[in-house]
């Protein structure tokens, strides 16, 4: 379940596009006002936020809130503010230049078969040519080969199951790991294009056969990239609640805080599935995460996220 909360009494686009013109100026920015509009609307909303804030002031919200913000409160601002096809198309690129290999495979594994089309298209649109191209040229060997079909396949979404194939291929999936080829060709045709309900199915009847996880079963103490990034597919596809979670984990910790990482799940999943994924952190931590996030983080940086969260302050 989606953690955004929406008032009841939602105030216009143009009301809302005043009140963030105004939170911009005087002697300093209003950050309590905008995290008050922008927190509580969804993509829809937001998108007509901006097209009325153009069309009103000739302007570019989204410029003006970089002007206005800065360190992490701007970066969560800004990618909340986008579009989520947009967002998507924004980090996959950031991801392409800066080798964010895991970051592409969330991407890809996390969303359903129509909302990474939308990315896409908003990747061609706004950077001229595909992500797949993209991912081809910064990636090489079994990265690129494992990551290329990855984004590139349409998944079917239904819920049909056939039980025969799921438990032969489970057989192929064992056996091509207990000769540890990773890489097989079968093993990344079985990720990169079997349904979510079918690899489910399938990866149930490996648990129950060979009575391992896929995930203990994928050398989960390696260092090696490609695993990394084929267990996150892997994860990704089939509990992507315990994808996030384990993310946010590893985000919130004594050894510092990953205010990266912490920013692209909140903003990426508040409209999603963020109760579910606090839900799976409270039980898997003994901790709620909006408590975990007020402890690593403060100012309005800490006040966005957990008002995405669905924290009433």
């Amino acid at each position: 379940m989606a953690s955004l909360k929406i008032p009841a009494q939602v105030p216009s686009p143009s009301d809302d596009s005043e009140q963030l013109r105004k939170a911009f100026q005087g002697w300093g920015t209003n950050e309590g006002l905008i995290i008050s509009i922008l927190a509580h609307r969804n993509a829809a909303q937001r998108k007509l936020i901006r097209e009325t804030y153009a069309q009103t002031h000739g302007e570019d919200l989204l410029k003006d809130l970089d002007k206005e913000l800065s360190s992490d409160f701007e970066k969560v601002v800004l990618l909340w503010t986008l579009d989520p096809a947009e967002r998507d198309a924004f980090l996959a690129n950031q991801a392409t230049r800066t080798s964010g290999n895991l970051i592409i495979a969330e991407i890809a594994s996390t969303r359903s078969s129509l909302d990474l089309l939308k990315a896409k298209q908003a990747y061609h649109a706004r950077f001229k040519k595909s992500l797949e191209e993209d991912v081809a040229q910064h990636t090489s060997g079994d990265i690129r080969r494992l990551l290329v079909p990855l984004v590139g396949i349409l998944r079917y979404e239904g819920d049909e199951v056939n039980m025969t194939l799921g438990k032969s291929e489970a057989k192929v999936l064992h056996e091509k790991i207990a000769e540890k080829a990773y890489n097989d060709e079968d093993l990344i045709r079985i990720v990169t294009t079997r349904s979510k309900a079918q690899l489910n199915a399938t990866l149930n009847h490996y648990n129950n056969d060979f009575g391992n996880d896929i995930d203990k079963d994928l050398e989960t103490g390696s260092d090696d990239q490609y695993l990394k990034i084929l267990r996150a597919a892997i994860k990704g596809l089939t509990y992507p609640e315990k994808y996030f979670e384990e993310l946010l984990r590893l985000a919130l910790n004594k050894m510092g805080t990953d205010e990266n990482a912490l920013t692209r799940v909140v903003t990426t999943r508040a409209e999603v599935d963020l109760q579910r994924i606090a839900e799976e952190y409270q039980k898997r931590n003994s901790v709620p995460l909006d408590r975990a996030i007020d402890n690593d983080t403060s100012g309005d940086y800490q006040k966005i996220l957990v008002a995405l969260l669905g924290r009433d302050e």
